[in-house]
C-alpha cells in the first residue's frame, strides 16, 4: 500500500476540500483514507499498485483547480499502540 500525496492550489473552503476528496474517489475508486487540507494545499490518499499520476493531475485540474506535484512512498501501519 502506498501513501500519495498531490500538492493542489486553489482551495479556499471546506467545500473545495470535500470537491478534491470527491474528485479522487471517482477517479480511483479503490483509494482509501482519501482527505484533502486547504491549509497544507495537498490531498493524501492510500492506494494499491496501479496509481497514475496522470490520471489524478487531470481529475483535478478538469474541476478547475492547479495539480501542483504529486509523490509516494509506502504507507506505514501503524498498530493499536504505535
Amino acid at each position: 500500500m502506498n501513501k500519495i500525496t498531490a500538492k493542489i492550489n486553489g482551495m479556499a473552503c471546506p467545500m473545495c476540500e470535500a470537491h478534491i476528496a470527491e474528485t479522487i474517489r471517482s477517479a480511483f475508486p479503490q483509494a482509501k483514507k482519501v482527505k484533502a487540507s486547504k491549509a497544507h494545499a495537498e490531498a493524501t490518499f492510500l492506494i494499491e499498485d496501479g496509481f497514475d499520476e496522470t490520471k489524478l493531475k487531470k481529475a483535478i485540474e478538469d474541476t478547475g483547480y492547479t495539480f501542483v506535484s504529486v509523490s509516494s512512498e509506502p504507507a506505514k501501519k501503524r498498530g493499536l499502540f504505535g
